[in-house]
């Protein structure tokens, strides 16, 4: 194979391997389903919502932009508050579970728009009801801790976790994972032709011969089966048959006449 190539070339490589790279791209797919479907076990998410005001008595029409923007810098303290021991440590007791702090944070999600005053705690588990149950008693515990912990008291909790009747996984997700598993697929069928191209070193035609040795080709000699020779014998034309005085010959036979 030629260090440098012609689009042509890719062209005719991709055509030649082009059942290597579709069984590539079918074997990554039915993967992918199969880890989806049967083998990668579901989760869900459950999220609930609290509001950071100055006060917790202060409505929310007498907010000036000075109070706004305060609160804002305070979720970034909260965000980080609301993940730490001292408040995972307590939702842990509370809810009986037989995990760290450092486990449940991985379940937790804490984020809030730009210039919001609402935080989401999102929770992840592969139960719907316990994901709303970790949300929900998270949520609660920091409102109970933070007046303790910062001497505020300002945190109101917007709304709270629901268990739905027929919930759906955030993940995993078949028909992504299986969109991706194509993707993948063609890059790794297109890899491995070009591999199996550049170490394929036999010789399939004289072009290829003329190419290798640097000698102009002078002539082919053809492989003729033994089916194709007994088909050329066939099809030769039939002897005429000879004249004779006294007979006519038919073959190698003579017929005497009268």
């Amino acid at each position: 194979m030629n260090k440098t190539m012609s689009f042509r070339d890719v062209f005719l490589v991709l055509k030649k391997r082009a059942l290597l790279i579709l069984s590539t791209i079918i074997a990554a797919v039915v993967a992918a389903a199969v880890l989806s479907y049967f083998i990668l076990q579901p989760s869900y998410q459950a999220t609930s919502q609290f509001i950071v005001n100055t006060d917790s008595n202060q409505r929310i029409t007498d907010f000036n932009v000075n109070d706004i923007r305060t609160n804002v810098e305070l979720i970034n303290t909260y965000n980080v508050v609301i993940k730490s021991p001292a408040i995972l440590d307590k939702a842990i007791e509370q809810m009986g579970l037989d995990i760290s702090a450092e486990e449940l944070s991985s379940k937790l999600n804490v984020s809030n728009a730009e210039d919001s005053q609402v935080v989401e705690v999102t929770a992840t588990d592969g139960d719907q009801a316990s994901a709303a149950e970790i949300a929900n008693t998270t949520v609660q515990i920091f409102k109970q801790e933070i007046p303790t912990l910062m001497s505020v008291d300002n945190v109101n909790i917007l709304s709270t976790a629901q268990v739905k009747e027929d919930p759906v996984p955030v993940s995993p997700q078949p028909f992504l994972n299986m969109a991706m598993a194509v993707v993948i697929g063609i890059m790794v069928g297109i890899a491995l032709a070009f591999f199996k191209e550049y170490w394929d070193l036999s010789i399939k035609n004289e072009l290829e011969l003329e190419q290798k040795v640097q000698v102009p080709i002078m002539g082919v000699i053809s492989h003729i089966s033994e089916e194709e020779v007994l088909d050329m014998i066939d099809k030769r034309p039939k002897r005429a048959a000879k004249k004779s005085k006294g007979g006519r010959l038919y073959g190698n036979k003579t017929k005497k006449i009268g």
